[in-house]
């Protein structure tokens, strides 16, 4: 029996014209059932999990994204230095929701900023003789920053230094567990977006303080794709994005 396909009926160019047509096809429908591995970490209420489900305002601008764009994401929650780096290495990989740095450029493919955010020192209210006038100062105190989180470049290049001033930890919510048992004096965080941790941990606005604002931490946050995600992928999903 003849195949439907038979290649003898062509000549040899079309043969391989076929041949590479079919394996276009072939690729497109691997990528279709296989989704883009997505990566992010809790950060309440940008991300957060509800029964399981990866949630949260930002993510939700995320699998908006995927779905403008014809894509499908299966969503995962790590401590962020797990997440940036799976990022890195592994193929078909978007990570959110990440600010975009001069050290960070080369090193994933950018596809639109997806939240914003303005960081600096917190610390709890009753805490009065912790006064900050400038960054400098907070050097003599002991601050919590997430690992691979922005804050951690730019706390060091203003010189502060891991066991010393700075207490590295796996995620936001470890930082600030650490700050209500009195193990350091300040977290990095936004004030806008701490409501959901206030809830947890049975506090109102007024039991926190935010004594601070570091400049260099007001920005965009981004998704990006590791370097080996496919290129007519990450253009999808830039073609896809909606201006915040």
């Amino acid at each position: 029996m003849k195949s439907l396909f038979s290649l003898t009926r062509f000549s040899p160019a079309a043969s391989v014209t076929l041949l590479c047509l079919l394996s276009s096809l072939f690729v497109l429908s691997a990528r279709a059932a296989n989704p883009l591995f997505v990566v992010t970490e809790l950060s309440p209420p940008a991300q957060t999990l509800v029964d399981g489900r990866v949630s949260g305002t930002v993510t939700q601008r995320v699998r908006d994204l995927l779905r403008r764009a014809g894509l499908e994401g299966q969503f995962h929650v790590f401590p962020w230095a797990r997440a940036y780096e799976l990022a890195l290495v592994r193929p078909n990989t978007l990570i959110y929701a990440m600010a975009r740095t001069p050290a960070r450029e080369s090193q994933f493919k950018w596809i639109a900023p997806v939240g914003r955010y303005s960081l600096g020192f917190m610390k709890l209210t009753r805490h009065t003789s912790l006064k900050l006038e400038n960054a400098q100062q907070a050097k003599i105190y002991l601050t919590a920053v997430q690992r691979k989180d922005v804050a951690v470049e730019v706390l060091s290049d203003l010189g502060f230094r891991e066991d010393d001033n700075l207490l590295l930890t796996a995620d936001i919510q470890q930082s600030w567990e650490l700050l209500l048992k009195g193990k350091v004096d300040f977290v990095i965080d936004d004030p806008a977006a701490i409501q959901d941790l206030l809830d947890k941990h049975n506090l109102s606005p007024e039991q926190v303080t935010f004594e601070l604002m570091l400049p260099q931490l007001e920005q965009l946050t981004y998704l990006a794709a590791s370097l080996e995600t496919d290129d007519a992928l990450v253009e999808k999903l830039r073609a896809a994005h909606l201006p915040l």
